[in-house]
């Protein structure tokens, strides 16, 4: 199942992506009468298997009840909201693929690299993304998004992707000179705007294995980023339950797994260029769509 959410009336609506177009869970339900279904993207997590069945069915119902016609809409004349509204936590690893290590002379890391993001990052697919004043270095990343579905704590890696709700596209936007100021990578990845998440959050039994999926960024319809998940270090499994060892996991939780090689950090000096306002940057990851937003120049 294909979920996002979109903008209405100053609010996030949840969604459902079908072949007759997108079904609004919160017009349909009302519509129907249905009360037993999930009318957000967190309520749909927290539910798991069972918000998932009583969304299946209001799309079944939907597709065949006159008066439900109304809460059909199309893609293209919303106003999409990120896929997770509001996360508990962005966990991110860094340095996670193998190709990408090498493009930038850093070691193999023994253990994941794990640092966060805060929510003010968050945006959405047709988002205009505005390149900070501060920075003149700001560098895509395209990433695969774990979204935790149940809580998890001292989780084994057999047992870890059983508490997976589903997956998402993330462009795990990088101010470089900000980032390399310090140690600490947390300044050059906590910029307004700088994880745009979507379009869809697409369930868990839907995309099968995590990491044998192709991911691609583009920049301006040129390929920069080419890869497969299975590039990654630190398996999806591995992640989860790496991170369980340490901290909860709960429900709605957002884990963005690292980039493959094709970063502009990873060319050689003379061949660096980063992102520029108007530049359309577009990551695309199998079976999860495809995540395009527009650079800016910062406003005000």
């Amino acid at each position: 199942m294909k979920l996002l959410t979109f903008q209405q009336n100053n609010d996030y609506r949840l969604g459902i992506k079908t072949d007759k177009g997108i079904l609004d869970v919160l017009s349909a339900s009302t519509q129907l009468s249905v009360t037993e279904v999930p009318t957000t993207i967190h309520e749909a997590i927290e539910q798991g298997d069972a918000g998932q069945a009583a969304l299946q069915k209001l799309v079944d119902q939907a597709e065949s009840a006159p008066e439900a016609s109304n809460s059909w809409l199309e893609e293209e004349s919303l106003k999409l909201g990120p896929c997770v509204t509001h996360p508990n936590k962005i966990i991110c690893v860094g340095l996670n693929y193998r190709k990408h290590a090498k493009e930038t002379n850093m070691a193999i890391p023994e253990y994941p690299i794990l640092f966060n993001k805060f929510n003010n990052t968050l945006s959405a697919d047709g988002d205009e993304i505005e390149l900070p004043r501060v920075t003149e270095k700001v560098d895509y990343e395209a990433e695969l998004v774990i979204v935790i579905g149940k809580n998890a704590k001292y989780v084994t890696k057999e047992a870890a992707l059983s508490h997976v709700y589903g997956y998402c596209n993330v462009n795990d936007l990088s101010a470089r000179d900000l980032q390399m100021r310090t140690q600490q990578w947390l300044l050059g990845k906590t910029c307004d705007g700088f994880s745009p998440l979507g379009p869809y959050l697409v369930t868990a039994d839907e995309v099968g294995d995590p990491n044998n999926l192709e991911i691609k960024s583009f920049v301006n319809g040129e390929v920069r980023q080419n890869s497969n998940t299975s590039d990654m270090i630190f398996a999806c499994d591995e992640i989860v339950s790496y991170i369980s060892q340490h901290f909860t996991l709960t429900p709605g939780d957002i884990i963005l797994t690292g980039t493959p090689e094709g970063v502009v950090m990873g060319y050689p000096p003379e061949k660096q260029v980063y992102l520029q306002a108007g530049d359309l940057v577009t990551i695309e990851i199998e079976k999860l769509g495809s995540l395009t937003n527009r650079m800016v120049a910062e406003r005000g």
